[in-house]
């Protein structure tokens, strides 16, 4: 009888929640493009355009946002009551540009960004909220919205764009809708970018957590063909013209790759429903990005590509930090000292305990000793030799260099990469501390203070290899706020 009682609550609570949703939105997506200007210390927003658009694709039940990641918070509030209807969590590219150098020295920068919302009856509220140095969420936006303004836009998408449905899991609204939008395929190569998008979504279904969720997932390949192959590499004189404006050299980190093009991407998106987007680009070169709820980048044909899918869907979709902290970047104190990231899968330990450590080894002591000094040493003197071949890679594409030449450069830095990781996991297998749950320092692009929860992981060195227990949670937590 028990049994029986609480499925009764749960299907009274859901229905409910699905009645709670119909009276306040209908079944549609309010698109809010916006543009995020400023510096390290200063932001400014300001509303471009509002779009009436497909059916909301996320969760009818779960509209208020309680993970607490991201940097910021877009919320809807009624304009009567005051009361909050929806509320997600969210990174986003101007985040990322105020902690570098350049916006530490003052210089401004303006990106386009969107929040995707259920369409509203009433008249709302929209908000932004930004976390300050102690990560505290403070509002730093407000606008009020009609939903029966006329000059909210219902402008058909772009002109010849190619679906393919490489995953089918069920009703959008209560699974994780993924759309792999393809930059950089040409007319003449739709066939290859279907072949892509189905490798790719398989890689993801493989693998764990995933693998145990497939029957919740939907995966979209969505094409608008490019007039050039590839995406612009501006250090090595590189400039292509395409659909969706990716460019590696973002934020100055030469592996780096984004688009600051976020109107052509969302006008390219609208044909599916998503809860996670991801462009893939037709290049060869190591590459991609990952930005918590906003979009994520990766390219198909390098021998690392499978990996980078991985791991740059764990930043977009789960909110995972990078692990590593050898590597160099264009961030400065991405994580404040004296805040705990909301990340799940790395801590400060400020109160003398990692985030995980319910499910620590029993005997396996907090900071947990590695060697970590050796892996120091073998992994900077190949970020050495790694940043050699790039810089002499670009040396040689800018001066017009013989094509021959330019493969063997770039044949070597693939070489080298691979020996080195090769390396790398030969020495984890024989590594004491292999596969035991606790807290070793180095993680989050620092390499002291900040800890992971295992000695390695999908977030931390290349390699389709599994997740660390910490991640493995922290997506299956995200999956979940989908399908309820």
């Amino acid at each position: 009888m028990r049994v029986l009682s609480v499925l009764v609550f749960v299907l009274v609570a859901t229905a409910a929640a699905a009645a709670d949703f119909d009276d306040l939105f209908v079944d549609a997506t309010l698109r809010i493009d916006y543009f995020h200007t400023g510096d390290a210390t200063h932001e400014y927003v300001s509303v471009d355009q509002l779009w009436r658009q497909g059916i909301y694709a996320g969760s009818r039940t779960r509209l208020l946002d309680d993970l607490d990641l991201g940097r910021y918070y877009a919320k809807l509030y009624d304009a009567g009551s005051g009361e909050l209807l929806w509320s997600r969590g969210f990174d986003s590219y101007f985040g990322e540009w105020q902690t570098t150098t350049p916006a530490a020295n003052g210089v401004l920068r303006t990106y386009h960004e969107s929040a995707l919302a259920p369409y509203p009856k009433v008249p709302v509220e929209f908000a932004l909220e930004a976390r300050d140095a102690h990560g505290v969420l403070q509002e730093v936006f407000r606008t009020a919205i009609d939903p029966d303004d006329p000059m909210i836009r219902r402008d058909p998408p772009p002109a010849g764009i190619v679906v393919v449905e490489a995953a089918k899991g069920g009703d959008p609204h209560g699974c994780v809708d993924v759309a792999i939008l393809g930059e950089g395929y040409t007319a003449d190569q739709v066939d290859e970018f279907e072949q892509d998008v189905r490798h790719f979504a398989q890689v993801m279904l493989d693998h764990e957590p995933y693998k145990s969720h497939v029957e919740h997932f939907n995966i979209y390949g969505v094409l608008l063909p490019s007039q050039d192959e590839g995406c612009d590499e501006p250090s090595r004189g590189i400039h292509k013209r395409t659909s969706l404006g990716c460019t590696f050299d973002s934020l100055g980190s030469e592996r780096y790759m984004l688009t600051e093009d976020n109107r052509a991407l969302r006008d390219v998106a609208q044909v599916v429903p998503y809860d996670a987007l991801y462009v893939l680009v037709n290049h060869e070169r190591y590459g991609g990005g990952g930005i918590y709820n906003s979009f994520n980048t990766f390219t198909s044909d390098n021998q690392w590509s499978d990996y980078v899918f991985l791991h740059e869907f764990g930043h977009h979709f789960a909110g995972l930090a990078d692990e590593y902290y050898s590597s160099s970047t264009a961030y400065n104190d991405f994580y404040p000292r004296g805040v705990e990231p909301g990340e799940r899968n790395i801590t400060r330990m400020l109160d003398g305990r990692p985030k995980w450590a319910d499910i620590v080894n029993d005997g396996v002591a907090i900071p947990t000793p590695w060697t970590k000094s050796e892996y120091d040493a073998m992994d900077g003197a190949y970020q050495q030799k790694r940043a050699a071949i790039n810089e002499r890679i670009a040396a040689l594409m800018r001066s017009g260099a013989a094509e021959d030449e330019i493969a063997a450069a770039k044949a070597e830095g693939e070489e080298l990469s691979l020996a080195n990781q090769q390396k790398i996991d030969a020495w984890f297998a024989d590594n004491d501390a292999r596969g035991q749950v606790g807290a070793f320092e180095g993680a989050g692009y620092a390499t002291e203070g900040i800890f992971r929860s295992q000695l390695d992981c999908i977030m931390f060195t290349k390699g389709v290899k599994p997740f660390c227990a910490a991640c493995r949670r922290g997506i299956v937590e995200v999956i979940g706020r989908y399908l309820e």
